[in-house]
């Protein structure tokens, strides 16, 4: 017989016996933790469908944090667990927070909780929990919510709940059990604040830091990560504090594989590639804007990243001269970064089959380019007067020039689609369908689902030498001003608000190779003879 709650998703009970059924064992509540996690399946990558086995690194620490004093009660009650990224940190998190909703860790109404930096990242630990209570015959005695992204134990009446750090909402909480999953990342300390300080009413409360370190000396990571060191060399002592560091030291060979090792425990245990690894290691030698990168998410470093994109020479390198007339009837993808009043316009061609070839086209509006070259510090003006900028009359952007000029080189080029900021994508559709204009335009997003993989296939071809710019001065001020932000999980997408100065020819040329990236690849058939049709 199913379960079901207030908002619950209906589990339909099916003749077949769950795959995996859960077993706890042990002497010792860390022997009864390990137990539990390692009858719970594994449930995305290679692994998938196979029982988790916990690394003997990963039990080492199971150990520490459960380990119990002369009472029967759990010393520690926060741990903090920093390592470098793709050592299954997520998997290893969901199965505590389960341990505690639903195994031998929980108790009557306990409260559980994950918390993320947004709610993208903290849907990630509830879709974790969500496969291994679906694949187990734990779904027997768990309720999902996925609208709420939350778990309730029918035996207990424990809940478990996603958190992130945009909910403004996050105080009357008395947490039995939680974690933090990417401190370092975190807009501020509030959230964490709230959850560390919320355990006051229970037993044994317990909060799980689990995140790569963070560059910013008065970060709260960075807090504890300087208090965990002290622990470990001696300094002070807190057996209510576990401090659990992998991390290279700075003045470690950060290409050497002994390194490597030192500091990913994964590897070991077969969880981490060391194939993608040495990759990631050979590209972060050839650029500047990757080692600082590789630091930080291979060897959990605190280095503040390298804001530089790309290397001026790299991207000078592929300069040269464009036949525009040959381009002409070419297949191309646009990119357009259209400015809102008085910024900078820009409108970037791609022509993937002709070289990787790269038309620029920038707009001003006319009573504005002293005040702009003033305020940037570049020579509008002269730009303007060599053809390489245009500016309608105006104080505002002229929409409409920009429009007809888009018109005149669909009827050049073959444009299969312009990329342009979803959220006024209505109101640039509406200025092409009254102008009569019959141009594709895709919607494109800004944050780092939509940039990330644009900005890899910009960088590629750089370093490939598969891009041909034409030196335009205003395009390259763009790469040279631009510089980087990135997520927790290494994506990459140029940042406006902290670049120097303008950058927009560069995130129109980003998202125009985005949008031919997405285009599917047409296969070649091959044919050993000729084909015959029969009836």
């Amino acid at each position: 017989m199913g379960l079901r709650g207030i908002g619950a998703k209906p589990v339909k009970k099916t003749s077949d016996e769950p795959k995996f059924k859960i077993v706890v064992r042990g002497r010792t509540r860390a022997d009864r933790v390990i137990s539990f996690i390692e009858s719970l399946p594994v449930t995305s990558g290679i692994l998938a469908g196979k029982r988790f086995r916990l690394g003997a690194w990963q039990k080492k620490i199971i150990k520490a944090i459960y380990r119990t004093g002369r009472n029967g009660r759990r010393v520690v009650r926060q741990a903090l667990i920093t390592l470098p990224r793709k050592q299954g940190k997520t998997t290893l998190t969901a199965a505590l927070a389960l341990c505690h909703l639903c195994g031998p860790e929980r108790e009557s109404r306990g409260e559980i909780y994950s918390a993320a930096n947004d709610r993208t990242q903290a849907a990630i630990i509830f879709r974790e929990m969500k496969a291994m209570v679906l694949a187990t015959d734990l779904k027997d005695r768990v309720i999902i919510r996925d609208f709420a992204k939350s778990l309730e134990c029918v035996e207990t009446g424990s809940i478990y709940t996603a958190l992130s750090a945009d909910v403004q909402t996050k105080h009357g909480f008395s947490a039995s059990f939680w974690a933090y999953d990417e401190l370092a990342q975190a807009p501020s300390r509030k959230l964490y604040d709230v959850l560390n300080t919320s355990g006051g009413g229970r037993q044994e409360p317990l909060g799980v830091v689990i995140s790569t370190q963070s560059p910013d000396p008065h970060s709260i990571m960075a807090e504890l990560v300087d208090d965990g060191e002290r622990i470990l060399a001696g300094a002070h002592s807190d057996p209510t504090f576990l401090p659990v560091i992998y991390s290279a030291p700075m003045d470690a060979d950060p290409w050497s594989e002994e390194t490597w090792r030192a500091c990913n425990p994964a590897i070991e245990s077969g969880f981490r590639s060391l194939d993608e690894m040495r990759a990631a290691a050979a590209q972060a030698q050839r650029i500047p804007a990757r080692e600082s990168v590789f630091r930080l998410l291979y060897l959990n470093q605190p280095v503040e990243v390298d804001s530089r994109f790309i290397a001026l020479q790299d991207w000078q390198s592929c300069g040269g001269e464009i036949d525009v007339e040959s381009l002409r009837g070419r297949p191309c993808w646009a990119g357009l970064d259209l400015s809102s009043t008085q910024d900078l316009t820009a409108l970037v061609l791609y022509f993937p089959d002709d070289g990787g070839a790269v038309l620029p086209f920038f707009w001003v509006p006319r009573d504005r380019l002293a005040e702009r070259e003033h305020t940037d510090r570049v020579p509008y003006a002269t730009w303007h007067k060599e053809g390489l900028i245009e500016a309608p009359q105006g104080r505002a952007i002229d929409k409409l020039s920009i429009i007809r000029r888009l018109a005149v080189l669909a009827s050049m080029y073959e444009i299969h689609a312009v990329a342009y900021d979803r959220w006024r994508l209505e109101d640039l559709k509406k200025l092409l369908a009254d102008e009569g204009v019959d141009v594709p335009i895709t919607g494109w997003g800004q944050g780092f689902k939509d940039m990330a993989p644009a900005v890899d296939l910009l960088e590629t071809a750089i370093l490939n030498r598969e891009l041909k710019h034409p030196n335009n001065p205003i395009l390259t001020w763009n790469v040279a001003n631009a510089v980087i932000e990135m997520d927790p999980a290494g994506g990459r997408k140029i940042s406006k608000n902290r670049s120097r100065e303008k950058v927009d020819g560069l995130v129109s040329l980003v998202m125009a190779m985005g949008l031919h990236g997405r285009e599917p690849k047409a296969r070649a058939l091959e044919f050993s003879g000729p084909l015959v049709l029969t009836a």
